[in-house]
């Protein structure tokens, strides 16, 4: 029996987001897969966040980290209802690192056949051309890497 295909579409529920998701699920459709979408907390949010927020005792950072990751998985979930087709299997998880290195890890850990960028997200001012994670991707992804350019909307 043949295992089933797996891709890992990378969000990072921006703009940007629902044309990586749209391309993925038109993808796990044609080719039968399952589609594991990761989100990532940016370390350097964290910390800077923790920073801001160490002086106030009312500020409980656990429960931050909790609200967060809620909020995303409903922001993912509410991206694959609006944007990929009925019956693809998807599974959302969020994470907590710096973007590149999670994404990798997420790689080793679920053995998809290939990953789903956008080029552009979140820090629109730096890396104006290809975003700072897609660009590490690009260097040390072990599997193909497919990257959806920002303001991608055509489908095939």
């Amino acid at each position: 029996m043949t295992k089933k295909m797996k891709i890992l579409a990378a969000v990072d529920l921006s703009e940007y987001s629902a044309a990586v998701v749209r391309y993925t699920g038109l993808l796990a459709t044609k080719m039968d897969a399952d589609v594991v979408m990761i989100n990532v907390i940016n370390q350097r949010d964290i910390d800077m966040i923790h920073r801001t927020m160490l002086g106030y005792e009312s500020f409980s950072f656990p429960d931050y980290m909790t609200d967060q990751e809620i909020t995303r998985e409903t922001q993912m979930n509410d991206l694959v209802k609006a944007n990929c087709p009925d019956g693809v299997n998807c599974r959302c998880i969020v994470v907590s690192g710096i973007p590149f290195r999670e994404i990798l890890q997420t790689i080793e850990n679920e053995k998809p056949q290939f990953v789903v960028v956008g080029t552009k997200g979140r820090s629109n001012l730096a890396d104006v051309i290809v975003g700072s994670t897609a660009r590490q991707l690009y260097r040390r992804c072990p599997i193909p890497l497919l990257s959806i350019p920002a303001g991608f909307d055509k489908l095939p």
